[in-house]
């Protein structure tokens, strides 16, 4: 019982010791005071050929009924019930792996913001929802 009386009087002094710095106190000078965080630069978009993008040209559509759609010059869209999710440009990695720009600027590294194509061309994997999307016909 001892002890148990012990660990709930640690706990209790843990939790008041947690509260009082937590809740700051006084004016903060200037030099105390968090830098605000620059906002990060993302590179240009690099040109991208038709070619390289000739996998991805099309309509892709989930079983979710969202889809992506790409054009030859490797602009695209990611639509669910009219709204658009993403738009902007396809940038070719290799393999089959396309990263997407974000902001009208190209990341530069490959993310869950990307697809890969598979399957001879029939499938494209989005790497944020892990979602299969199956190239639509005509």
């Amino acid at each position: 019982m001892r002890a148990r009386s012990t660990v709930s009087l640690a706990c209790t002094a843990v939790a008041a010791a947690l509260l009082i710095t937590a809740c700051g106190g006084g004016e903060k000078k200037k030099d105390e005071s968090v830098p605000e965080a620059k906002p990060t630069k993302l590179a240009p978009v690099p040109q991208v050929q038709p070619a390289q993008v000739k996998p991805l040209v099309g309509k892709w559509v989930s079983s979710a009924k969202d889809y992506f759609q790409f054009k030859n010059d490797g602009t695209g869209v990611w639509m669910k019930e009219k709204q658009t999710l993403w738009s902007g440009q396809a940038i070719p990695e290799g393999n089959g792996k396309f990263r997407f720009s974000w902001q009208g600027g190209d990341p530069k590294t490959s993310s869950y913001w990307g697809v890969t194509v598979a399957d001879g061309g029939s499938k494209l994997t989005f790497a944020g929802t892990n979602l299969t999307y199956t190239k639509a016909k005509g």
